[in-house]
């Protein structure tokens, strides 16, 4: 049972199965939204996120792309627990830094490595790709499925 919260106890949440993918990103966006050299999302359904305790924000955020991206924040402490990227709705980018035990979730996947800052040494054994990448050939089958389900065949 994978469990998380804010910095300040308001804001607690469980999910229900694991993610459908973990991506590490090293884009630009990510790395001034978070003030710090990448992100770490996992990737699963909005309805598998079970809140337990306090509400969330959501702050849009400008983007390179210009593509709305919504960051869900406690608004007692600010901490962003997780996003939507696009608004689908139906899935979010839970930040894995909030789970109690982060190390619970590794990365399935580097994405954005062309702004990687060049100091970070990315894992042999972990796919990496200087921009995004077709899910359909990276991705396992079951989670293909799950995220065909709640976005259809896009």
């Amino acid at each position: 049972m994978l469990e998380g919260g804010c910095a300040c106890g308001v804001v607690r949440y469980r999910l229900a199965s694991a993610p459908m993918f973990v991506h590490c990103c090293h884009c630009r966006d990510c790395q001034r939204q978070t003030g710090s050299a990448f992100v770490l999302n996992a990737l699963i359904e909005s309805g598998r996120i079970a809140q337990l305790s306090g509400e969330l924000e959501a702050v849009s955020m400008p983007t390179d792309s210009g593509r709305p991206h919504d960051i869900y924040r406690c608004p007692r402490c600010r901490t962003a627990a997780w996003s939507d990227y696009g608004r689908r709705r139906a899935l979010r980018f839970v930040r894995v830094g909030t789970l109690d035990d982060p190390s619970a979730l590794s990365p399935d996947v580097h994405i954005y490595t062309r702004t990687k800052l060049p100091w970070i040494m990315l894992p042999p054994d972990v796919p990496a790709f200087e921009a995004y990448y077709d899910p359909a050939r990276v991705w396992p089958a079951a989670s293909l499925e799950r995220r065909r389900a709640i976005l259809g065949a896009s």
